[in-house]
């Protein structure tokens, strides 16, 4: 723990890009109207949630992920080729994981766990590129 590192601002620039990446990712553009159709909800649905609710929750769940794998990452011997590898497997092995066994139960479509769980994954293997790269 001696040699632990943590760039603030790189951790910052990861809970940004959550939402960055997000809107790209569920956008017409990629996954907008497969999302919607699995989800069954509807653009009148969206349109009634409360964006400063939903965008600042979903900001600071991001800030946590991104502390949380800095934390992993804070080793002086880090860099962008293990960050990117250890978001990988952060996100494909634990997160999107875990994901997909609570869609199976739930009996969502693998075309959800897919559009969703590839986010996930995405996420994570670029904020472990970002903090490995950014020190």
């Amino acid at each position: 723990m001696e040699n632990l590192y943590i760039n603030h601002l790189a951790v910052f620039v990861c809970a940004i890009l959550n939402l960055a990446l997000g809107a790209l990712w569920y956008s017409p553009v990629l996954f907008y109207k497969g999302w919607l159709a699995e989800t069954k909800l509807t653009e009148e649905q969206l349109a009634k949630q409360n964006p400063t609710k939903t965008y600042g929750l979903a900001f600071l769940f991001s800030l946590i992920i991104s502390y949380n794998l800095a934390f992993f990452l804070g080793d002086s011997a880090t860099d962008a080729v293990w960050g990117a590898t250890a978001g990988f497997l952060a996100g494909f092995g634990w997160s999107t994981l875990i994901f997909a066994i609570i869609a199976l139960f739930e009996q969502k479509s693998w075309k959800y766990i897919f559009i969703n769980g590839g986010f996930i994954t995405v996420y994570f293997t670029l904020i472990g590129f970002i903090l490995g790269a950014w020190r």
